[in-house]
Formats: structure tokens, sequence, C-alpha cells
């Protein structure tokens, strides 16, 4: 028997060609192929005022295992950069607010780590 085409989830506000999404407003993030959800969604915590995490569409620039951040003196495990100054995915508290980045609990830094490739779209809303 033919297994169905995938479909979007519906009421997926994240374009299908976006491996990440990320809803600042509910502060959600999950990992999608062709619309469809793959992982989460999941907490996480963004920029603060003053330091708001940038939104549109962007892609995946680099990742680096074992970061630290230099202007703010404290560590990034599994960053995926989706920006050129800095903005990241990492692992850290969903609790606190960032300088920009997208904090994820350990195991939900690993998968994106894991999963996310350069030049993988990211979208932020």
């Amino acid at each position: 028997k033919p297994r169905p085409e995938p479909r979007p989830e519906p009421n997926n506000p994240c374009p299908p060609n976006a491996r990440a999404c990320v809803d600042l407003a509910n502060q959600k993030t999950w990992l999608q192929e062709n619309g469809n959800i793959t992982y989460g969604p999941v907490p996480m915590s963004s920029g603060m005022p003053g330091y708001e995490t940038t939104r549109g569409h962007l892609s995946v620039t680099r990742k680096v295992r074992d970061e630290w951040s230099r202007p703010y003196n404290g560590p990034m495990p599994f960053s995926v950069y989706f920006t050129n100054d800095g903005e990241a995915f990492h692992e850290g508290s969903v609790n606190q607010m960032s300088h920009g980045c997208i904090h994820l609990n350990h195991d939900d830094a690993v998968k994106y780590f894991d999963t996310l490739q350069v030049g993988d779209g990211v979208y932020i809303w």
C-alpha cells in the first residue's frame, strides 16, 4: 500500500522551505521538512529588550560545538549561527532571556546542532 504524500502541518505559520522555525510571541521553536514538523515544538528563550532576536528569512551560516561568547564571556554549547553578528541557537536557560540568541534545553540544542546544516533556512517571526 503506498504511503500518502506528506502534507504541511495545518496552521503552521512557518514557510515550507524553512528547516527551523521560531515563534517569538509564544517562545516556541521546531524543526521541519517541507512544512512537516519533524521535531518540537520545544520551549526556548530569545533576546531581551534592547537585544531583540533578528526576525525574517535567515539561514544557517556556521556551527561550532564548543563555542564561547567573547562579548558576554560565557559558554554557548552546540551553537548553530543564523546571522553574521553572533545570533545562534545554542544550549542555555530557557528561563533567561538572551542577547539575541535562541536558548534551548540541552537535548534540543543537541538535536538542532545535529540536524541543521549550513545553508538551511531559518524563519523567525
